[in-house]
């Protein structure tokens, strides 16, 4: 049965990859009706109710060319690789490897004997990819719900923590929106859904890894000037850096060591920490960046304006830690230096209360994760 004896106008808008009906339903089924409800059941497709000032709309999606097939083998050997190396970086920090090998690869000569001290990395690689993949597949999962051509995750190996370069193993994940979206609504979510998702996961890894964390004597030799409490990264057992709090990390570090003092982190805890910091990044209402995403669907007029001012804080904070000197170039890259957001179908669709909210928690996740100075040496 056709929707258009229920409607009173409609709009059809053909994209490359779906079709996307935007109809004004006739007041006597907006509840909806059970005739109507029967149609959308029927319905090939996704849809969702917006309250316009004309009236009660129906957003109806539906795909109108075959899913392209993805290069899965592809994506599952960055997925292995990246597996690989933050285990490598993991067993550095464990003690497991040492930081002689070169980038962990080196020690594959050793043959078996070089498997058990590996394993020793799984306490940090664990953790951390599963972080990292839950965060992307929030978003995959939202792209998908709608019906929009999204990408797989992609993720990216790196450096393990082979002084003097402070890598973790990998240098994050990321997948691809091929489409334009139809509105705020579908922005929002898609944006927002991956910091949550991987905020979830990171948060009982940080609590569980801290538990598992111990004090480190008043004497320790360390290479800074003692710093009197705090979480430091240790790498083979010797402190190499202190990290610094946000708000969420200090009230966990504080229910674990109520005594405070300063506290060198297990593998695990330093994972949930990355954790952290990776969601904090992501936050920043700036660019291509979730935040910027976020920002953009709730505030469409005012986006340049935040997103500029707030880099000039980015700049700002460069002082207190140079790797802000660093996203900041970044994001100024990837927005071309005008920070001007891409569009979405139609900017003027109202978001609804249940939208606001989420874009208030991620404001209050974006506060809660924050670090204004992630590293302190």
């Amino acid at each position: 049965m056709s929707l258009a004896p229920f409607l009173l106008a409609w709009r059809t808008i053909p994209l490359h990859d779906r079709e996307v009906v935007d109809a004004l339903v006739d007041p006597a089924h907006a509840t909806p009706s059970a005739p109507l409800g029967a149609v959308l059941a029927a319905w090939p497709g996704t849809y969702y109710w917006s309250d316009e000032a004309d009236g009660r709309h129906l957003v109806l999606t539906r795909v109108t060319s075959p899913r392209r097939r993805e290069s899965w083998g592809l994506h599952a050997l960055l997925a292995l690789i990246t597996l690989f190396t933050t285990t490598v970086a993991g067993s550095m920090i464990a003690g497991g490897v040492s930081p002689d090998v070169g980038f962990g690869f080196g020690a594959l000569a050793q043959g078996m004997d070089f498997l058990v001290p590996l394993s020793w990395g799984l306490s940090f690689s664990l953790p951390l990819f599963a972080i990292l993949l839950c965060h992307e597949m929030g978003h995959y999962l939202t792209a998908r719900y709608y019906q929009l051509d999204v990408s797989p995750p992609y993720f990216l190996p790196g450096p393990p923590p082979v002084p003097p370069l402070p890598g973790i193993g990998t240098l994050g994940a990321f997948i691809r929106l091929r489409t334009l979206l139809t509105d705020r609504r579908q922005l929002l979510d898609v944006g927002a859904m991956g910091p949550f998702a991987g905020f979830l996961v990171a948060l009982p890894t940080l609590w569980i890894g801290l538990a598992l964390s111990t004090p480190l004597p008043v004497d320790q030799t360390l290479p800074w000037e003692p710093v009197g409490e705090g979480m430091i990264l240790l790498v083979g057992g010797v402190g190499v850096t202190p990290l610094g709090d946000s708000l969420i990390t200090l009230l966990l570090r504080q229910l674990t060591f109520p005594e405070g003092g300063i506290i060198g982190l297990h593998p695990a805890a330093f994972a949930g920490w990355v954790g952290m910091f990776v969601t904090m990044l992501n936050l920043l209402p700036m660019g291509q960046l979730d935040g910027g995403h976020i920002l953009f669907a709730a505030l469409p007029r005012w986006h340049r304006r935040v997103a500029v001012g707030f880099w000039i804080c980015v700049m700002l904070l460069g002082m207190f830690w140079r790797g802000w000197l660093f996203w900041g170039f970044i994001v100024l890259l990837l927005s071309r230096g005008r920070f001007v957001h891409p569009p979405v179908l139609d900017v003027y669709r109202p978001l609804p209360p249940s939208r606001r909210w989420l874009a208030w928690a991620s404001l209050v996740l974006f506060l809660l994760t924050f670090a204004p100075i992630p590293f302190r040496a």
